[in-house]
């Protein structure tokens, strides 16, 4: 990679990572892309030529946010028994580590844009066939329902996180 190719990436991620906070913290419609520039000391232009729209920038984002969980998940290993536990480790670790994604992903499904919506849907359905998939695959008994369960659960808490609530968080 070129130094040229690698401060486009680096800008790139750069912009994901201000777009990400500044979409948790004042939404989507109060987000402009002129915000995210400003941020990450470019040009909006600049933001454009990576995104063509501040919708693909917020699905860019939403997509970085699925992979981080998808990953998080997949690469979790336990036994039967402390799979749950593990798992649950897991998402607490994605709470504290990419809270802004995190909370965008909860609360991206109330943008009532189709192609945001549709995506946010598309996602949870892949992160419920990779968690179901995982709790098979480790024999944990009724499987389905302890998958809906667990991401319910993480539902809450992160719903907990968005209105801070820490009065909700699940505690063992």
């Amino acid at each position: 990679m070129s130094n040229k190719e690698e401060l486009a990436s680096n800008r790139k991620t750069q912009i994901l990572e201000a777009a990400a906070e500044l979409f948790a913290e004042k939404g989507y419609y109060k987000t402009t892309t002129a915000d995210v520039a400003r941020v990450v000391g470019v040009t909006q232009p600049y933001v454009f030529h990576f995104f063509k729209s501040k919708e693909e920038l917020y699905l860019a984002v939403l997509q970085k946010a699925k992979e981080i969980i998808l990953y998080a998940f997949s690469s979790t290993e336990a036994s039967m028994e402390d799979l749950q536990k593990s798992m649950g480790n897991a998402f607490e670790g994605l709470l504290k580590s990419y809270r802004n994604e995190m909370l965008l992903m909860m609360t991206a499904f109330s943008i009532p844009e189709p192609a945001i919506r549709n995506y946010v849907r598309a996602g949870f359905d892949e992160v419920y066939e990779r968690i179901r998939g995982a709790f098979s695959d480790a024999g944990i008994t009724d499987f389905e329902n302890q998958a809906r369960k667990f991401i319910g659960c993480g539902l809450l808490i992160t719903m907990a996180e968005v209105l801070q609530l820490p009065n909700l968080f699940l505690k063992d």
